[in-house]
């Protein structure tokens, strides 16, 4: 007798389950590395101090990083301490980390969410376009656009916006977006010139893939077919075409968002603006091992998530793979 295939409630909760397992296998072994790595910079204690560092305020230190516990009974202090909740202190602020760290994550979010909101529309609107008139003047304009604004680095073309709207050319915009009290939205104009340097530094890449999608699935049969039963070229773009060429994007999105959790480290300290970039930045400059551990760790986390729930949105807007969870 053969076996009767799985119900699809138990199969996509095996499926999530696994993916749930190999998503906590993944960020245990990044916090290894993660550990290794800052631990294998030498003795922090004597780093952050100095060669002028006298024995008392050495012995401290090494003391309050738990120096005279072995490596592993250190990494799994500072892994039980993730868990709970407790970071550490910093070695630099002098409160914890997880206070230190936490408005500027909310800041981050903040700025990575309306890049997000703004890019997902723009990039599609310009895959559309340029699907439709696939091969003709404007395709070629828009293609030759997107590539030229990708092969510039992030940091690139941050200070070229700079250049150009608040220094030299138009100075209609602040070049920072330091704020003195209060979260960096409280000023929006403030806000302008990070959100579009995120923006043009990953729209090229959505936008080709999933006009190279839609260019495919435009040519296909089925589509093809509701043309010659008069159904209009735009409603069969948006009912039948846009469905199945946005898969191969979700993955592509995801990878930029992801992106953007590291990508904003730049970005956040072209424009001085407030957020866990700059304090990453700042940790390592100040050898603060417990905030850049954190923050290493979170970025990672970050990523981890993204994919999964990338892999979990493509299984839903496709039929196949649907049918296809084990």
């Amino acid at each position: 007798m053969s076996r009767s295939a799985p119900e699809p409630g138990r199969a996509w909760t095996k499926w999530l389950l696994r993916r749930l397992g190999l998503a906590a296998l993944t960020l245990w072994l990044i916090s290894i590395v993660v550990f290794l790595a800052t631990n294998a910079l030498g003795d922090p204690a004597r780093a952050i101090l100095g060669r002028s560092a006298t024995p008392e305020r050495l012995a401290a230190l090494q003391a309050r990083l738990h120096m005279d516990q072995s490596i592993v009974e250190r990494y799994f202090s500072w892994l039980g301490g993730v868990f709970t909740g407790d970071l550490g202190e910093s070695l630099t602020g002098g409160g914890s980390v997880g206070a230190l760290i936490g408005p500027r994550i909310a800041n981050s979010a903040v700025l990575v969410l309306i890049a997000a909101v703004v890019i997902i529309p723009v990039a599609g609107f310009l895959a559309i376009v340029a699907a439709r008139r696939h091969g003709k003047r404007t395709d070629s304009l828009i293609q030759v656009i997107m590539l030229a604004v990708a092969a510039l680095p992030e940091f690139v073309i941050g200070i070229l916006l700079v250049a150009l709207l608040s220094t030299t050319v138009f100075r209609i915009l602040p070049s920072v977006s330091l704020s003195a009290g209060g979260p960096p939205w409280t000023n929006v104009q403030a806000m302008v010139l990070p959100v579009l340097t995120l923006v043009l530094a990953v729209v090229p890449y959505v936008s080709r893939i999933l006009r190279a999608s839609l260019i495919e699935v435009l040519e296909s049969d089925y589509v093809e077919m509701a043309r010659l039963k008069g159904l209009p070229e735009g409603l069969a773009v948006r009912r039948h075409a846009l469905a199945n060429a946005v898969v191969p994007a979700i993955q592509v999105m995801a990878l930029q968002l992801a992106w953007l959790a590291g990508g904003i480290v730049v970005v956040e300290n072209v424009f001085q603006y407030q957020g866990i970039g700059m304090t990453l930045v700042d940790a390592v400059r100040n050898r603060d091992l417990p905030v850049v551990q954190a923050l290493a760790l979170l970025i990672a986390a970050v990523y981890v998530v993204v994919n999964l729930i990338a892999d979990v949105l493509t299984i839903l807007v496709t039929p196949r793979l649907r049918t296809a969870v084990r």
